[in-house]
């Protein structure tokens, strides 16, 4: 028996079983262009009262983003292993633990002016941009902006920066009504993408897989199929600019790391059952 193509068929058995149905996700994404645009965000269909969405990304450890199994309520192993990389003393510990801490990213329902006939689709945007639309709605004179006849409009407008481009909001001064077909205003409202299940969600012993590859310098010839970009290239702040700089966007290069939670040499050693240890304390 060819036990290297058993061990082929399986791992290609295993691969299988994570593939998700392709889809076209310029239908449940909008990333803002360079220049302006005008949207409207709208109540979510999911929590009516907050049309918000805060999910945490995995980057950088396998080849392409993959959401947190945390948001769904369930035990991530890269969350896991930074709990133990935190309870050490070493410095590089803390310094992988802080670049494998998941990065959150804000979603919004919106519909997009001009382009009303592509339905509601979901906004992705950074900390800087959520901390503006949260303080607009904050603004007593501005108020619910999402309300579907009272509410506002924004213009999302992207210029080219330095060395990134920048988005800014801000809120268009007439109050007006989503739109004047009731029946389009209540389809809009029932029939938005879940931002959770938008994404591709892989199980445990795969995302525990891409860690295992991460943390020794290995990786799989044969990856799964790529879940969809979150990320736009628009915003200025640290938290995006950290992202590019230390290469943790799927279409940036991948930086790949050896590390232990005692020393490398230790790991280089035996690093499978040094990195299984973690999880079976």
């Amino acid at each position: 028996m060819d036990l290297n193509a058993i061990k082929a068929r399986l791992d290609s058995m295993n691969e299988s079983s994570q593939q998700r149905e392709k889809v076209d996700y310029d239908t449940i994404f909008w990333k803002p262009p360079i220049g302006k645009s005008v949207i409207r965000i709208v109540p979510s269909a999911y929590d009516p009262t907050f049309p918000f969405s805060e999910l945490k990304f995995h980057y950088g450890v396998g080849k392409y983003p993959m959401i947190a199994l945390s948001n769904f309520g369930k035990q991530d192993p890269i969350e896991e292993f930074v709990k133990e990389l935190r309870k050490t003393d070493d410095r590089d510990n803390w310094s992988l633990a802080g670049k494998l801490t998941p990065k959150t990213r804000t979603f919004a329902p919106v519909v997009v002016r001009g382009e009303e006939d592509k339905g509601v689709r979901l906004w992705g945007f950074s900390k800087t941009v959520y901390k503006a639309l949260l303080s607009l709605a904050e603004d007593e004179d501005i108020g619910d902006y999402t309300d579907v006849v009272n509410g506002f409009d924004m213009v999302v407008e992207v210029t080219e920066g330095n060395p990134y481009p920048v988005t800014t909001v801000r809120i268009k001064p007439k109050m007006t009504e989503l739109h004047s077909d009731n029946n389009l205003v209540e389809t809009w409202l029932k029939e938005q993408p879940e931002p959770k299940t938008s994404f591709s969600q892989y199980d445990y012993d795969f995302i525990k897989r891409q860690l295992h590859n991460f943390v020794n310098g290995t990786s799989d010839d044969e990856e799964t199929t790529p879940t969809p970009q979150v990320t736009e290239s628009t915003s200025s702040d640290a938290e995006d600019r950290n992202f590019r700089e230390t290469g943790e966007f799927s279409w940036e290069k991948k930086e790949s790391t050896d590390f232990s939670l005692e020393n490398k040499s230790a790991v280089k050693s035996d690093p499978v059952s040094k990195f299984d240890e973690l999880f079976n304390d």
